[in-house]
Parts: structure tokens; C-alpha cells; sequence
């Protein structure tokens, strides 16, 4: 897809097929009844629930699930009504358990729970244009202090470094492992955590002198991309429209967010920026970064950068825009990309 066309697509979204009904056979004569129900529903809604009864079988009663959770039980094949509020966005798995002349029989299917909020496209202007190394392969971004940690990517090229932000100037660093591809940091309680990308591993370093203090093993098997933190967790993201919740003594996931608007999940949230109780994330591969809520995962705006474009040097091997660090002390926001030869200082409107 190209780029240009994304951010249209985000905002008006696809269609949706309503339902999966499971295929009648001797084992299944019940399907749920998909003709009252639609691809899509919003957490204030909630679901009219039959089962299809094409065999004519004499119903006793029905038990529905929800993600494998009961909801209730009707006589006979009466509606339900499924309540959808403070289910996690995505597919929703639904289950009827159908008693019929002393047997029973299972009938599934699905629909996709989106967000009610649509987003908001939000406006910025451009404060200072700072210089930035063409050779770094920009991956997490973050302040801490005065100070500019910015984390790089690429195998044998990987380096973690403390910047003059102002100048562009690298005056502390150390370089990873070849065998690691750097991705996200985020800097909590005086530690800076670094993700890897394929390598199922990170860091953990004194933000003070950058000294290397342990490494740890992802709480599961997945990509290392984005990472940031509110006052009590890490938030991490994968390369899907997934955030987890991390705690950030025993690195271990307590929760997830699946990313979406009104319309449809965003997939390929990257490099993460904790701002004044949101998230923004780069979009991978666009020039778009979202703001979401980090409780529901609702992506509540949008900015385009796609002006930042016309103003920097476009060299062969320069990418796509990645890298979001707030300073609090100024409330404005730093943006830049990978290989990008500036640093950009913006401000919202």
C-alpha cells in the first residue's frame, strides 16, 4: 500500500465479513444465526444472539460464551444479548452450547470489536530543525534530563548513545553485540531499557554512565520494537497492533492493548512515546503517528508528518520516519527517522 494512501484508510476502513458460522454436519446442525449480526461492533453495543436451527431440532435451552467466558442461558432459542463493554478490542470468539432431545451440539463464530472514538487529525507546527547522523538507524528516542538517549538499529551497527540534541553530537555510547539488531528504549526509575528485534532479548544499563547491568528474556516468543513507560509499567510493542504491559521488575507481561480506531486495528505500531497520559507510536512505514489511549488502546488522534518529508535530505539509503521523544520541560516533541539529517522540534496545535 502506498503511503500517501494510509492515512484514508485508517480513517474510513474496510468491511468486514459478519460472521464465521461454523458449516452444518452430521456432528453440528446448529450455526449462529448471522443474519441480525455485522462485522463490526462498538463497545457500547451489544449482540443479538441466536443459533440457525435448520433441522428443525426441538431446542431445550442455549449457553453462550464469549472468549470462552459464559455469559448466560436462554429456554429454547430465545435472543441474547451479548454486552460488549469492557471487552478488548479485536475478534471476539462466540460459543453457543445448544441442548437439544437430551444431546447437545456446539455452534461458533465471530465479529471484531472496534473502538467508538473517531480519531481526531491533529495539527503541529515546527519549532527548531536540529542536525542528526545519517548513520544512525533510528529506533527508540527519550529524554532523560537534559539529555538525549536515542538507540540505533541494524546488525554490527547497533549503538545506544547519550546526544546533544542541539548539535547532534554523540558524547557517550556503547555498541551492542553484531548479533543484535537495537530497537526500543525507554529510561524508568534511572535504568534504561533496550529491546533487540528478532533476538528475544534487552538490556538494562545505568542511564548515569550507560554501564551494562543484565540482560533478560522476552516473557514470550516475539519481535522486540517500541518501548516507553508511564510512572508504574513498560508498554511494548511487537510489530502488530499489540502494546503490552510489562512489569518493569520482573519483565513479565500484566496486560495488553490491541490497537484500533473506528474502523479497523492498526498494525505495525513501532517506536513509543509516553505524553501527558498518552501513547504516540509511529505507524512503521508511514508517515503517520497515532495517539492512544493506553487503557483501551483507542487511537484517539492522528498526526501526519508527511511535510517533514520536503524538508530533509532524502539520501539512497535514508528511511522511513521513526523516533518521538517529549521534553517536558519545553511540552514539545522531538521527531526524526532513520538516517534522517535532522531532528525536528514540533509543537502541537
Amino acid at each position: 500500500m502506498k503511503k500517501h494512501n494510509l492515512l484514508a484508510f485508517i480513517l474510513l476502513g474496510t468491511l468486514t465479513l459478519a460472521c464465521n458460522d461454523a458449516k452444518d454436519s452430521e456432528n453440528n446442525l446448529f450455526s449462529i444465526d448471522s443474519a441480525g449480526l455485522k462485522g463490526q461492533y462498538q463497545p457500547q453495543e451489544t449482540l443479538p444472539l441466536t443459533v440457525a436451527n435448520a433441522k428443525k431440532k426441538e431446542i431445550d435451552s442455549v449457553v453462550y460464551y464469549l472468549n470462552d467466558t459464559k455469559l448466560g442461558t436462554v429456554k429454547g432459542n430465545t435472543k441474547f444479548d451479548a454486552p460488549l463493554k469492557d471487552q478488548k478490542f479485536g475478534y471476539q470468539n462466540i460459543k453457543a452450547l445448544v441442548y437439544y432431545e437430551g444431546k447437545n451440539s456446539e455452534a461458533t463464530g465471530r465479529i471484531e470489536l472496534v473502538s467508538n472514538i473517531e480519531p481526531k487529525i491533529l495539527g503541529y507546527e515546527i519549532v527548531n530543525t536540529f542536525p542528526h547522523d545519517t548513520a544512525s538507524y533510528t529506533q527508540g528516542l527519550e529524554f532523560y534530563r537534559d539529555t538525549l538517549i536515542e538507540g540505533t538499529g541494524q546488525y554490527k551497527k547497533s549503538v545506544l548513545h547519550k546526544l546533544n540534541y542541539k548539535t547532534g553530537q554523540s558524547y557517550k555510547q556503547v555498541t551492542l553485540d553484531g548479533k543484535y539488531f537495537g530497537e526500543g528504549v525507554t529510561i524508568f526509575n534511572n535504568k534504561i531499557y533496550e529491546l533487540t528485534w528478532r533476538e528475544n532479548t534487552g538490556f538494562i544499563y545505568n542511564a548515569d554512565n550507560l554501564n551494562k547491568e543484565k540482560d533478560f528474556t522476552y516473557f514470550k516468543q516475539t519481535e522486540g520494537w517500541g518501548l516507553t513507560h508511564d510512572d508504574k509499567s513498560l508498554y511494548m510493542s511487537d510489530g502488530t497492533e499489540k502494546i503490552y504491559v510489562l512489569d518493569p521488575t520482573t519483565l513479565k507481561e500484566t496486560d495488553y492493548v490491541n490497537v484500533y480506531t473506528n474502523n479497523r486495528k492498526i498494525k505495525s505500531v513501532n517506536e513509543l512515546e509516553w505524553i501527558d497520559g498518552k501513547i504516540f507510536a509511529n505507524v512503521y512505514q508511514t508517515n503517520l503517528i497515532v495517539v492512544i489511549d493506553p487503557k483501551t488502546g483507542a487511537v484517539e488522534g492522528i498526526l501526519n508528518m508527511a511535510d517533514l518529508e520536503t524538508k530533509r535530505t532524502k539520501y539512497p539509503d535514508t528511511d522511513v520516519l521513526n523516533g518521538i521523544a517529549y521534553n517536558p520541560k519545553t511540552k514539545t516533541i522531538f521527531v526524526t527517522g532513520k538516517k534522517w539529517d535532522k531532528m525536528f522540534e514540533i509543537r502541537l496545535k
